[in-house]
């Protein structure tokens, strides 16, 4: 990975000179708002969309709910499971910070000593992100967005090279989708055995969400969904 380390007609080196090189130009309240975006606030951003997310899914009285809220409990655990791959990684690359190995880079973050590739932020935000897409795709738009604005502060920070970056997207996308049918067959039974209990139900679905559940499995009760079911049928 030196060679990706040297500078001159290196693209990767040129786009972390340009994308820092807005640092210096930008003002020093913009800079520290971006600091702490990029350090803490996209990663709590991430972790209130899940939040967010399962508080709507819950709400449905869907008969899939407890699939669903598995899929969410695997997306904190698809980013701590992309974390746990990166360590081998970081130490078998061993590539230095860019400031380490390039002048004129403006670093908006102090303390950064270990290896660069791959981005720890990076990793985390698209796994949650791309996790969250299969639990949820409109939630999981906001969190893919979320992931890429991630990457951007990071090179912004003078923290990354852009493809510390682009490691990251690619092994927490890559931890998320493949690891999502194992994951899914574990935590899916965990979920209907929780959904099924008395002291854990609201994890999975609100109160109201099954109390419509029960009233639609009523003896000879006529949803509108049947009706409309019928009146296909009719129709045709």
């Amino acid at each position: 990975m030196a060679v990706l380390a040297e500078s001159g007609s290196n693209p990767d080196v040129d786009l972390l000179y340009d994308i820092n090189g807005l640092a210096k130009d930008a003002p020093h309240w913009f800079d520290r708002i971006v600091e702490f975006v990029g350090e803490y606030g996209l990663l709590i951003a991430m972790v209130l969309l899940v939040v967010c997310c399962w508080w709507s899914v819950r709400r449905r009285a869907d008969e899939d709910s407890a699939q669903s809220v598995a899929a969410l409990v695997w997306t904190p655990l698809a980013a701590a499971v992309a974390v746990l791959v990166n360590v081998p990684i970081r130490g078998f690359v061993e590539r230095p910070r860019p400031f380490v190995d390039h002048t004129g880079i403006d670093v908006l973050v102090s303390g950064k000593t270990d290896y660069s590739f791959v981005s720890d932020h990076a990793t985390i935000t698209m796994a949650m992100g791309v996790a969250l897409f299969v639990a949820n795709r409109r939630f999981g738009l906001l969190g893919i967005g979320l992931a890429l604005v991630e990457g951007f502060c990071r090179v912004y920070m003078g923290v990354h090279y852009p493809t510390d970056v682009i490691g990251g997207f690619a092994l927490g996308t890559a931890v998320a989708l493949l690891l999502s049918p194992l994951a899914m067959a574990l935590l899916t039974p965990v979920l209907k055995a929780v959904e099924s209990s008395r002291w854990g139900a609201w994890l999975v679905r609100s109160g109201d969400a099954r109390r419509l559940a029960r009233d639609a499995v009523i003896p000879g009760a006529r949803t509108e969904a049947s009706g409309t079911t019928e009146e296909r049928d009719l129709a045709a």
